[in-house]
């Protein structure tokens, strides 16, 4: 008789421990789920930041260049 008492008790906890897992999985799931969404959030606004700043980078890269010609000719023409 008692091991059929514990077997019955065990079991209840067993049945009872079910839902409070799937409460917790979802629970986990659904910040997993907000989480992934502000990351690609995140990566978006990144990609267009590294964007702007690339194209920023190409304006002025010629310039960079040009002013570097000009130092160099200016060098040149002091004689240094």
């Amino acid at each position: 008789m008692r091991w059929e008492a514990a077997n019955f008790w065990l079991n209840v906890v067993s049945t009872l421990c079910w839902p409070v897992c799937f409460i917790w999985m979802h629970r986990i799931g659904v910040r997993q789920e907000e989480l992934l969404k502000r990351l690609h959030e995140q990566n978006k606004r990144i990609e267009e930041l590294s964007r702007a700043e690339h194209d920023l980078i190409q304006d002025v890269h010629p310039t960079v260049g040009a002013i570097q010609a000009d130092v160099k000719d200016v060098k040149d023409a002091l004689g240094q």
